[in-house]
């Protein structure tokens, strides 16, 4: 077919992720990038009503044209954000114009309404995402999360924990976006419930989301927490002072100053307190997940400091 190794590579991941599912469901295809201002904003609206008609044989593609650009080109999209439903490998319709969760959901009451599109269990009763479905949201709240936009992310996390109510990952994250929200006593709720669940209650997963909610009991307005920097600084050799920074700079969000703060105290008496500056970086990689880019470059600084 005149195709490079990517251009290939691309068509047989829209195959696979696009067009095999849409032989029996309705496929939302958003064509979106990073740098685009207006994808940003009805992102939160088709993931949304993507989750909302899962159990209707709905479910959503994301083509970032900087990264398949070949895909990109092959639908003419001209300005994004482009959104396209797919039933069968074929467009059927253009959803660009709709940017309202009312707006989206006639139009895809309207398609559901006329195309033979697989919605429901052998008996008739209606069924939720499939696991590839759920990994794909659950991958959509932890971007958000790490992307700053926690309101988005407790948006998708609650959606999740409604359909799988036995992965743990769902109320996890609802628990740290919740954090990130400042929403504490919600996130203790969440929190609780799940771990009266035996069979969530050992998930790591929860486990780190309950690590983020207790190092955000340390934190402290912004009066406070400049007092506790200034006391660090003018007490280099106080750890006590040092480790009480610390707490309060990652609760208010400064991970960096939290974790340079540790490493100094690690690397000037790493037994200080049966290593009470290390435990608490452990209990931080934790809570932000052992997979982060932050956390890998932040242990690997450790390691160093402990191993040469």
């Amino acid at each position: 077919m005149g195709l490079n190794i990517e251009e290939q590579k691309a068509v047989d991941r829209f195959r696979k992720e696009v067009v095999e599912p849409s032989m029996t469901k309705l496929v939302i295809v958003d064509f979106w990038a990073e740098w685009c201002g207006p994808c940003k904003a009805l992102t939160p609206v088709i993931e949304k009503v993507a989750a909302d008609y899962a159990d209707k044989g709905v479910i959503l593609a994301k083509i970032n044209v900087d990264e398949d650009k070949f895909i990109a080109a092959q639908f003419q999209v001209k300005s994004i954000p482009t959104v396209y439903a797919l039933f069968q490998g074929q467009p059927v319709a253009d959803l660009t114009q709709a940017r309202t969760e009312s707006q989206l959901g006639q139009m895809l009451d309207q398609l559901l309404g006329q195309l033979p599109i697989e919605a429901g269990a052998a008996d008739g009763a209606p069924q939720g995402p499939s696991p590839e479905e759920i990994e794909q949201f659950l991958a959509m709240g932890e971007a958000a999360l790490s992307e700053g936009d926690a309101q988005r992310a407790a948006g998708i996390f609650s959606q999740v924990a409604e359909f799988a109510g036995d992965n743990a990952a769902a109320p996890a994250g609802l628990v740290k976006a919740l954090v990130a929200l400042g929403q504490t006593d919600e996130a203790g709720q969440v929190l609780a419930a799940v771990e009266a669940d035996p069979n969530l209650a050992g998930d790591p997963a929860i486990a780190a989301a309950k690590s983020a909610l207790e190092l955000a009991a340390n934190s402290v307005d912004d009066d406070e927490l400049s007092g506790l920097r200034s006391a660090a600084k003018g007490n280099p050799d106080d750890m006590d002072a040092q480790l009480a920074f610390a707490e309060a700079a990652f609760a208010a969000g400064a991970r960096d100053e939290a974790a340079d703060t540790l490493l100094g105290m690690v690397e000037k008496d790493r037994g200080w307190n049966e290593g009470a500056a290390r435990a608490k970086l452990l209990k931080i990689f934790e809570a932000v997940g052992l997979e982060d880019e932050w956390v890998v470059a932040t242990r690997r600084r450790l390691s160093k400091i402990l191993f040469g």
